[in-house]
């Protein structure tokens, strides 16, 4: 908390802090949720209730899943024997990182119980939208073997997609599991690179043998794979840190968020000092968001321009540095 202290940029801290939270809660590595609250309320202490909410939400919505999830199999009865297990957390839109909409084509066996599950889901609760989010979860796949060695396989959702191919074939190129799976490329290839190229944990093999995943390369199931544990956990490689392109999207994700609570602070001061010039309001707006962020005067300007366009603010007629509030 003393280092947090020093942060001039706590939400750029904030957005990170709920991506690996996200990450800890949706895979169940939180060491308790005691110790993840305790910070929570630290933090809250430190910065406000506005600063944790969305921090909260995220428990709130585990155990609502939890409830939920209960319901669905009580409601299913015996008819659940017939399907796989299905475990579900339901996350609200604004509470979670954003996640982009991602296409993935789930196996015929997992359709039928999630359909299952989106009927009670929204037979239950009114105006609400499901979209499963495929890049987010995991699945454990019983696998045989030659010779009948038998494994339970611990794998992302992504993973469990690829491999449920292997039922019908032997042989797949990465053209056809790309179709077939509909998987973004670049998580695709770090998924195959993550069955097939890792020692010790490689379910397919890989023609030509090399590290990395090509588009021409064909896959087989490896009927010779063996290990000492009957449960093997398959990670995804992940890039070590955060690429370019992701950086500038949690950037300009932080600068979107930064907007509303820019235009709030100005109509708060200017609700409380009617008229105000320019240097005032920035210097104003800048002391009122400094715990949070230091806020670019640029920024500012843009913000008292769109209040003015929606009839917040107006410009006064003879001093134009001078802003009104329109009540």
């Amino acid at each position: 908390m003393m280092l947090f202290r020093y942060l001039q940029e706590k939400d750029v801290f904030e957005k990170y802090y709920k991506q690996h939270l996200a990450k800890r809660l949706l895979s169940g590595k939180t060491v308790s949720d005691d110790a993840e609250r305790s910070l929570i309320v630290k933090l809250k202490t430190e910065c406000g209730y506005q600063f944790t909410s969305k921090l909260e939400g995220m428990f709130t919505d585990m155990k609502t899943s939890h409830d939920t999830i209960q319901g669905f199999y009580a409601s299913m009865g015996a008819e659940i024997a017939d399907y796989p297990t299905l475990a579900v957390q339901v996350l609200t839109t604004g509470s979670w990182p954003t996640q982009s909409s991602v296409t993935c084509n789930l196996p015929s066996e997992i359709l039928g119980i999630c359909d299952k599950f989106r009927m009670y889901y929204l037979g239950t609760h009114t105006g609400r939208r499901l979209t499963w989010q495929t890049n987010m979860g995991s699945a454990d796949l019983k696998a045989t073997f030659g010779k009948g060695q038998k494994h339970e396989l611990n794998v992302s959702t992504y993973q469990m997609c690829i491999l449920m191919l292997f039922n019908s074939t032997d042989r797949l190129s990465y053209k056809e599991i790309e179709q077939a799976t509909e998987i973004p490329a670049s998580d695709l290839k770090r998924s195959l690179q993550s069955l097939a190229c890792v020692r010790g944990k490689n379910v397919l093999r890989k023609e030509p043998m090399s590290k990395e995943v090509a588009e021409d390369d064909a896959f087989f199931f490896n009927d010779k794979f063996t290990s000492k544990l009957y449960k093997v956990k398959i990670g995804t490689v992940v890039a070590q840190k955060e690429s370019e392109p992701e950086k500038q999207e949690t950037r300009q994700r932080v600068e979107e968020d930064r907007k509303p609570q820019i235009e709030a602070a100005i109509v708060r001061i200017m609700k409380s000092r009617r008229v105000l010039d320019h240097n005032n309001i920035v210097a104003e707006v800048t002391k009122q968001l400094q715990s949070r962020f230091l806020p670019n005067p640029v920024v500012i300007k843009k913000r008292i321009e769109s209040l003015i366009e929606r009839e917040f603010l107006e410009r006064d007629k003879v001093d134009r540095k001078l802003y009104r509030y329109l009540a």
